[in-house]
C-alpha cells in the first residue's frame, strides 16, 4: 500500500473527481521525463474508449478481478452489465475514488497479493497497459502461474500492453540498448510517477511486443487467444488457459 505522500496517481484522480485538474509526470531512471494523458481518460465511459479496448472487454465473463483498477472505469462498465466484479489497487485514494463512484467490491492490494483468499475468478482485467505491472519476465511467469491456480478452468486474462519497438524516439532507442547491456528486456522501464508534491517509489514496468508476450506465456498454462490492434503501439490481448 502506498503512503499518502507516495500516492501520486491517487491524488491526481481524486482531484479530478472533485473538479480539479492536473497531469501526472512520469520520470524514467535515465532522466527522461514525460507527461501522461489527462486524468479524464481514467474516468472515460465505454463509448469513449479506444476501439481495441471496446472489443477486448467483450470477452469478460463470470467473476472478474481488475488489477490496478484506478478510477474504476472497467469495473463500472462490467458492474452495469451485471457481472460480479472486484477491483484492487495499491493506491488508497484510487480505492476511495472507486467506492465514491459506486463500485461495491474494491480493496487496497498489490498484484503480488492476489491469492486464493480472494476466491476464484473467471476473468482478470489488466487494462491501461497494466500487463506492465508484471514488471519483468521472471515475475510475470511466477504471477501467471499463481493466477492459473486462483482462476476457473475457463478463465481469461484481458490485458493491454504497448510494443516498445514502435518508436523512433532516440532516447527510447538508447534506453533499449542500455537495457540489453544490463540483461534486461528492452521494454523493461524503471519509472516513478509525480503529481504536485506527491511521488511514488521507483518501480519496474514492462512493455512487450506480441512475440515477447507469447514467449513469456510459454509454459505458464496460458496461451494467446487473439490480439486487438490500435492505430499506435498499444494493443489489447485475450489470454486463455491452455486446455
Amino acid at each position: 500500500m502506498l503512503k499518502d505522500r507516495q500516492d501520486a496517481h491517487g491524488h491526481e484522480i481524486y482531484d479530478y473527481l472533485n473538479g480539479k485538474g492536473g497531469y501526472e509526470i512520469v520520470e524514467r531512471d535515465d532522466g527522461y521525463i514525460d507527461a501522461s494523458g489527462a486524468a479524464r481518460d481514467y474516468f472515460a465511459e465505454y463509448k469513449d474508449w479506444p476501439s481495441h479496448q471496446k472489443k477486448a472487454i467483450q470477452y469478460a465473463r463470470g467473476r472478474v478481478l481488475d488489477i490496478g483498477c484506478g478510477a474504476g472505469r472497467c469495473l463500472l462498465y462490467l458492474q452495469q452489465k451485471g457481472l460480479d466484479v472486484m477491483g484492487i489497487d495499491i493506491s488508497p485514494l484510487a480505492v476511495k475514488v472507486c467506492k465514491k463512484r459506486g463500485i461495491q467490491n474494491v480493496q487496497v492490494l498489490s498484484i503480488t497479493q492476489v491469492s486464493s483468499k480472494l476466491g476464484v475468478f473467471d476473468t482478470i482485467i489488466m487494462f491501461g497497459n497494466n500487463f506492465g505491472l508484471f514488471a519483468n519476465r521472471d515475475r510475470a511467469r511466477w504471477l501467471l502461474k499463481r493466477f492459473h491456480k486462483v482462476t476457473s478452468g475457463k478463465a481469461r486474462i484481458i490485458a493491454e500492453s504497448g510494443d516498445p519497438y514502435q518508436t523512433n524516439v532516440p532516447e527510447h532507442l538508447q534506453y533499449h540498448k542500455r537495457n540489453r547491456k544490463r540483461g534486461r528486456m528492452p521494454g523493461q522501464v524503471r519509472i516513478r510517477v509525480r503529481y504536485k508534491k506527491y511521488v511514488t517509489p521507483w518501480f519496474d514496468y514492462l512493455l512487450v511486443s506480441k512475440n515477447e508476450m507469447a514467449d513469456i506465456l510459454n509454459g505458464t498454462g496460458w496461451r494467446i487467444e487473439r490480439f486487438f490492434a490500435s492505430t499506435w503501439a498499444p494493443y489489447a490481448v485475450v489470454i486463455e488457459k491452455e486446455r
